[in-house]
């Protein structure tokens, strides 16, 4: 995994995933933030608080091999990605919170991931040096994943038409490069990967549940509406395993396959799992009738 075309070609790989996000948001959506405050400010705050709290002291009580644990706290440092927008759509949810949602924990991410990085490896694999994302990794992350995303945000106010043209493709070579990158990781590892699965199932399927547990009970139980609360569930509990993917096994950031294994595992259980969550919460009321208290 660390050959030069690899080493070109992930954050290559990013950057394209990124401009697509970027494609599809306004600064509208960031402006959304003040409609929608306290249901925006109680989902952030799980997701960049809570869950890498909670997901420290789950891999802590499983006692997961080194990397493997800091691969998961990989994971929860990741913001959600644009498959929880699909989601909540489907599940009667807020979609114009969730676009704001990823918008905000996109540009979020940039800090939180490297901060969270930096002190899981530091806890975890103490002898690692400079396995961790340390500043100029930073920097590395910022160009990586905010500087497309402005780009993508520049064309579609500039050239709305082009942007439209161009969303859909870089969507489907997004989908082929998680494949090809969750492929890629598999077969590198393919001595190991039942191994790993058996490690690692347990620990990605209770982390699964407890985000998406969290994103919704949370904000109902501050009075926050259900489709909001629906809204939130699918952010915070459906993680850009992408990204999370990528910065694990680029050889100029983490260049760890091992790291990578939680959010491959993960990138399969969470369309499961957000499915049954979905029919969970909407078969017990309707959505349609409330809104933002």
């Amino acid at each position: 995994m660390d050959s030069p075309m690899t080493a070109v070609g992930l954050p290559v790989a990013l950057g394209i995933i990124m401009l697509g996000l970027g494609l599809g948001l306004t600064v509208a959506d960031f402006r959304r933030v003040v409609s929608y405050p306290r249901p925006a400010l109680i989902a952030l705050a799980c997701q960049a608080l809570l869950l890498p709290a909670l997901c420290f002291g789950l891999v802590v009580a499983l006692d997961l091999r080194p990397e493997l644990a800091v691969g998961m706290m990989l994971l929860a440092a990741s913001p959600g990605g644009t498959t929880a927008n699909l989601y909540s759509h489907l599940f009667g949810g807020h979609v114009a919170l969730n676009v704001t949602l990823t918008a905000v924990n996109s540009v979020l991410a940039v800090v939180t991931l490297p901060v969270i990085v930096n002190l899981s490896a530091a806890h975890f694999l103490p002898g690692a040096g400079s396995l961790g994302l340390q500043f100029d990794k930073v920097l590395q992350v910022f160009a990586i994943v905010l500087v497309p995303v402005a780009i993508g945000m520049a064309l579609r106010a500039r050239f709305p038409e082009l942007a439209g043209r161009l969303a859909r493709p870089v969507k489907i070579l997004s989908v082929v490069v998680l494949v090809a990158v969750i492929a890629g990781t598999i077969i590198k590892e393919r001595d190991n990967v039942a191994d790993y699965v058996v490690a690692i199932g347990v620990a990605v399927l209770i982390f699964n549940i407890i985000s998406l547990a969290i994103g919704y009970g949370a904000p109902r139980l501050a009075g926050v509406g259900r489709r909001e609360s629906i809204a939130a569930g699918m952010e915070i509990g459906i993680h850009n395993s992408t990204l999370a993917i990528t910065i694990a096994v680029s050889p100029t950031l983490l260049n760890s396959t091992e790291m990578a294994i939680p959010a491959a595992v993960y990138g399969i259980v969470m369309f499961f799992t957000a499915a049954a969550f979905g029919f969970l919460v909407t078969r017990r009321a309707p959505v349609s009738a409330e809104s933002v208290p």
